[in-house]
């Protein structure tokens, strides 16, 4: 039987550079890279903060890009919106039960990057300049020129890591004549199709 040199091992990179794994051995890096290869579309979530009284000041409007958005069921009609614990909009969401999604065109980037920022200004000034109206059911924004728009109530959350999964029913269903393509989210930057 003939002998056969081992290969050499490769060099260990240095502590800093390499990747954690959890203990089911994926890393956050690798996982973040692998399913930043799906494409997925962008939604703007909204919701409207009501006033903590009658005298008191006036109730504010949240909003947050989604990229984490799905159909869920037909029958009834319902869809889910995966959001960061501990952010604004699951703060909002585990007290305001309507909210509302406005799946956004390529003309819409200026928007989902506005909303996705970190370390944002205050959720007024970012919707200061952005047409949108409220949703007769929900109270929240809905941007204009969307493909479509949903108003939506709460039927369950779920945690699920580091993040709530929100299941709404659909209430209200409007599909404008928007311009343009959706836009999509893909290896981590907006872009549209074809």
């Amino acid at each position: 039987m003939p002998q056969t040199t081992p290969a050499p091992r490769p060099e260990p990179l240095p502590r800093a550079s390499r990747a954690i794994p959890h203990p089911e051995g994926v890393s956050n890096d690798d996982f973040r890279a692998a399913l930043s290869r799906l494409a997925s579309g962008v939604v703007l979530v909204t919701a409207h903060e009501p006033a903590s009284s009658a005298d008191g000041p006036r109730g504010e409007d949240a909003g947050m890009t989604a990229t984490a958005f799905m159909s869920v069921s037909l029958d009834p009609p319902l869809v889910l919106v995966s959001v960061r614990n501990g952010s604004r909009m699951d703060d909002l969401l585990a007290e305001q039960p309507l909210w509302a999604a406005s799946l956004l065109t390529e003309n819409h980037r200026h928007i989902a990057g506005r909303f996705a920022m970190k370390g944002r200004i205050s959720d007024r000034l970012l919707f200061q300049e952005i047409a949108y109206r409220r949703g007769e059911v929900s109270g929240a924004p809905l941007i204009e020129g969307s493909l479509a728009t949903l108003e939506c109530r709460t039927e369950q959350r779920v945690e699920a890591g580091d993040h709530t999964l929100v299941i709404g029913r659909v209430l209200t269903v409007e599909l404008p004549g928007a311009e343009g393509g959706p836009l999509t989210h893909f290896k981590g930057r907006y872009r549209q199709l074809g």
